[in-house]
């Protein structure tokens, strides 16, 4: 079984499509009808369907360590520090990540 995801709005379409074709199961925050939804309530939305969020958005980074620091939970995510030239590669990895793990 692999952890399913969620792409923040600005993931290329290139990636989402090569995770979906490895067999990982994934929803955009576009299909979800939140691509207009603060960082914070994102992150929850992807929690609250047992979703990783994926994201280049280094806002992020600041929102999950401040929730670990505070104690507040939140389901994963999987943060890339900037957008690849390699929409491929980024697949792979992203891919490699959730196939290996579990929910």
């Amino acid at each position: 079984m692999s952890i399913p995801l969620y792409m923040n709005v600005h993931i290329p379409s290139e990636i989402t499509a090569r995770v979906r074709a490895a067999g990982v199961d994934v929803l955009t925050a576009q299909e979800d009808g939140t691509d207009e939804l603060p960082d914070d309530l994102l992150l929850d939305r992807a929690a609250s369907l047992g979703r990783a969020l994926f994201t280049f958005d280094a806002d992020f980074h600041r929102i999950t360590t401040k929730r670990l620091h505070d104690g507040v939970p939140f389901f994963c995510v999987f943060f890339a520090a900037k957008e690849p030239r390699n929409a491929k590669s980024c697949a792979s990895w992203l891919e490699t990540y959730a196939l290996l793990g579990e929910p």
